[in-house]
């Protein structure tokens, strides 16, 4: 474990200019041959459980959020997994807040997004409201403030998160949003809905498209949270130039949709040319 000293280099991972591509790493016997156990038990007894055990004393500040969250990659990593992150300028190239939207494929996003955006901007999520309150881990995403969506009714969703997102946005935090129904290693702009566009044009912010392969933390037959890990699978994120929203929105909404799909179509070619 890093020592947790604040602002210091450990949570200052990902502030490494517009990219960052994980160094050499050596995994041991067990990471090689059980890696879902080696993972898992890591995670549970380290930053998972050092954040859960903040967020019950009242002590889940941002600087703590971001720890943790890097800690998560760092153990991906020693794993021998590859992080590639590109064109985080984006997340810099606007003075105020803006709205993040992502295609979502694990719950690894969940863990790193914060490690790679907070230290640049002030970030929460739009989450669906089973993962508030969740034992252990229900107290750390409440400590977020986030925007608690049902997902059973998609009028109540959309007005939820366009109030919350302007009272958030107001007080120059951004927001990312994952318009899919669900997680998912296809994407489908069909199931993409129009959400993030629609609170980006209402509070008058940019959209950064934002693409990501996380496959590497695969989904669980019976718990979706706890699914195979896959240490051979480079995880990308990629995000895209910030976009203003003119009009009703359509063409920035399928701009986004281009921009996930042609990553997504990219970063399957290289993965099958590695193999």
């Amino acid at each position: 474990m890093h020592p947790y000293n604040g602002h210091g280099p450990f949570e200052q991972k990902f502030l490494t200019g517009d990219s960052y591509r994980t160094h050499a790493e050596h995994p041991s016997i067990l990471d090689v041959f059980l890696p879902s156990f080696s993972f898992y038990s890591r995670l549970l007894a380290g930053p998972l459980r050092w954040l859960c055990n903040r967020a019950a004393k009242g002590l889940c500040d941002d600087v703590a959020w971001v720890y943790a969250s890097v800690w998560v990659a760092d153990i991906l990593e020693r794993m021998g997994t590859t992080i590639a992150i590109e064109g985080m300028n984006a997340i810099n190239a606007m003075d105020g807040p803006c709205v993040f939207v992502a295609n979502h494929m694990s719950t690894l996003e969940t863990f790193m997004l914060p490690g790679i955006i907070r230290p640049r901007k002030k970030v929460t999520f739009v989450v669906k409201k089973s993962l508030t309150s969740m034992p252990f881990f229900g107290p750390v995403m409440r400590s977020r403030d986030p925007i608690v969506v049902g997902r059973s009714n998609p009028r109540e969703d959309l007005t939820a998160v366009l109030e919350g997102g302007l009272e958030r946005l107001g007080k120059n935090i951004s927001i990312i949003v994952f318009p899919q129904h669900t997680r998912s290693r296809i994407f489908a702009p069909q199931h993409f809905n129009t959400i993030g566009v629609k609170l980006a044009k209402k509070a008058a912010v940019p959209i950064v498209p934002l693409a990501l392969k996380t496959d590497a933390w695969g989904q669980g037959k019976k718990i979706k949270e706890l699914g195979p890990i896959k240490t051979n699978l480079t995880v990308h994120y990629r995000f895209g130039p910030p976009l203003r929203v003119h009009g009703p929105g359509k063409v920035e909404h399928n701009t986004v949709c281009q921009f996930i799909a042609t990553c997504l179509d990219q970063w399957k070619f290289d993965d099958t040319c590695s193999i």
